[in-house]
């Protein structure tokens, strides 16, 4: 049988768009489970964690449908581990960060998750996908990526398990914004995106979305930056969404009025959206109808 080509380089071939396909997630759980994952990081890591205690840390994360993510520094693993952990609010315009560390794993289970428990923090977070048991696109795109990054900003560099969406591996974080990028390994320098959000800038290029935006939001503020080459990440907040006979109408704000973006949906060829996919299915891709800043129309 001939093996496929990795996800992530069908893709790039097919050129999927990159735009609107954002992991889900405003309030974010990041725990340091240092060391080898298993294909889930809290349930087939027994070397690390016992499955049955994150079985009921990941249960009771969800709980409170916050999105729940295990992290470990790059490189060599220390001899002693540590278990620091971040509760994040990705809620635009109320962003923040708390940390703190606690004994063991089992400290996770009773941690207050509205972030009490640790003090406030200002230093943003990156936590770049390298969960190779999940995906070996991940394994290879993901360490490589994050390896460049932490070399200029080893402080607030993570690798973490999976987030979602590995064909556009290397796959990342930028938290508290919750900027979700894809391709990571192929920018220039991957440092410099960091760079470029400490100026509360973005790249729109290799962005997928902000995820505590709807798809349809961040594909419409994607167009809004093409058409303006405005990157900077507080522009074009959204005001209205409106589904109108078989289209979608975002409105956005804008420095000259509110830009309005009129998206149309359609589904892909059949593709496969990991390597271990068995089966191929067609995804959601939005395409640009319309857009109008203020009184002035761009088609």
């Amino acid at each position: 049988m001939t093996r496929r080509p990795p996800c992530s380089v069908q893709s790039a071939e097919r050129g999927d768009p990159i735009y609107g396909t954002a992991s889900a997630g405003t309030l974010w759980v990041l725990l340091e489970l240092g060391g080898a994952w298993g294909h889930s990081a809290f349930l087939q890591s027994p070397s690390i964690i016992d499955p049955d205690l994150g079985l009921s840390i990941v249960r009771r994360v969800e709980k409170q449908r916050m999105r729940i993510v295990a992290i470990r520094r790059p490189g060599r693993r220390p001899q002693t581990p540590r278990w620091r952990w971040f509760i994040v609010d990705s809620t635009p315009g109320a962003e923040s960060v708390h940390a703190g560390e606690v004994d063991g794993p089992a400290g996770y289970l009773d941690l207050a998750l509205d972030g009490s428990d640790g003090a406030p923090s200002t230093e943003p977070l990156v936590a770049v996908c390298a969960h190779g048991k999940h995906d070996q696109c991940c394994a290879v795109r993901g360490r490589a990526a994050t390896a460049s990054i932490a070399s200029a900003y080893p402080e607030w560099t993570w690798e973490c398990s999976h987030l979602g969406g590995d064909r556009f591996a290397a796959t990342g974080l930028i938290l508290p914004h919750g900027l979700c990028y894809g391709r990571l390994d192929t920018a220039v320098d991957p440092a410099s995106i960091v760079e470029l959000y400490t100026q509360g800038r973005l790249v729109d290029s290799l962005l997928r979305g902000r995820t505590s935006l709807p798809h349809a939001v961040q594909a419409a503020q994607h167009f809004a930056r093409v058409e303006t080459g405005d990157d900077r990440i507080d522009s074009f907040a959204p005001i209205d969404v409106t589904h109108v006979e078989g289209r979608i109408h975002v409105r956005l704000t804008g420095h000259v009025g509110p830009v309005d973006v009129v998206l149309g949906e359609e589904f892909s060829e059949p593709l496969f959206s990991m390597c271990e996919a068995n089966v191929a299915g067609r995804v959601r891709q939005f395409t640009l109808d319309s857009l109008t800043i203020g009184r002035i129309a761009a088609t």
